[in-house]
């Protein structure tokens, strides 16, 4: 073997070692140098890397949660008043939402009729029972947020904002079904319905 090949082979393993050895000698991007959390410094006097966030400041991504409009609950419990101001454009809304996720089961009266029930899926309550008219709002809003029973959960088809105008409509509805001639405000109305109910 010639002196010159000996020179060669033996290059080749030495760029081989040490092109290993380089490698092993690399920083990862998962190990960079930085504080972990909780990680005590020198840096603050305080002695801790994580540091308070800044007097009113709102980190990115995060916004003040409103548990009474975007769960209906005050205080853990269902809550007893709107977080929104009931408006006729919302009882509309509510309408139409309503119509459109409600009524096929509950139909458009609230009675537990809808088409579904006359092709052979289990009725639901009426809207009208007392133990229903009773609930408070906040608790119609959990049961469309998390559904009942054979109901679904439509959080992921009906906006908090929608599921409270549906929730409004069906307070209307409740009222509508079960109101007296004391709820008519006005004495010709009134007189009028008196009227058309004797005939």
């Amino acid at each position: 073997m010639s002196v010159s090949g000996t020179i060669a082979r033996r290059g080749a393993a030495l760029a081989a070692c040490s092109w290993f050895l380089l490698a092993a000698c690399r920083q990862d991007m998962h190990d960079q140098p930085r504080f972990e959390p909780f990680e005590a410094t020198t840096l603050f006097e305080d002695g801790r890397a994580a540091r308070p966030r800044v007097a009113g400041t709102v980190a990115r991504g995060e916004k003040s949660y409103d548990a009474h409009f975007l769960e209906g609950r005050v205080n853990g419990e269902p809550a007893t008043t709107f977080p929104v101001t009931v408006t006729r454009e919302s009882l509309l809304r509510g309408r139409e939402r309503y119509d459109i996720f409600c009524a096929p089961c509950h139909d458009r009266a609230g009675s537990g009729q809808g088409i579904v029930v006359a092709r052979g899926l289990k009725q639901p309550p009426s809207l009208h029972i007392e133990r229903l008219r009773q609930m408070p709002p906040g608790y119609l809003f959990d049961v469309i947020t998390r559904g009942f029973g054979a109901m679904v959960d439509l959080s992921d088809r009906v906006s908090p904002a929608d599921r409270w105008s549906i929730v409004a409509y069906v307070r209307a509805l409740q009222r509508s079904q079960n109101a007296s001639l004391a709820d008519v405000g006005d004495e010709v109305t009134r007189l009028r319905l008196l009227a058309e109910a004797q005939k």
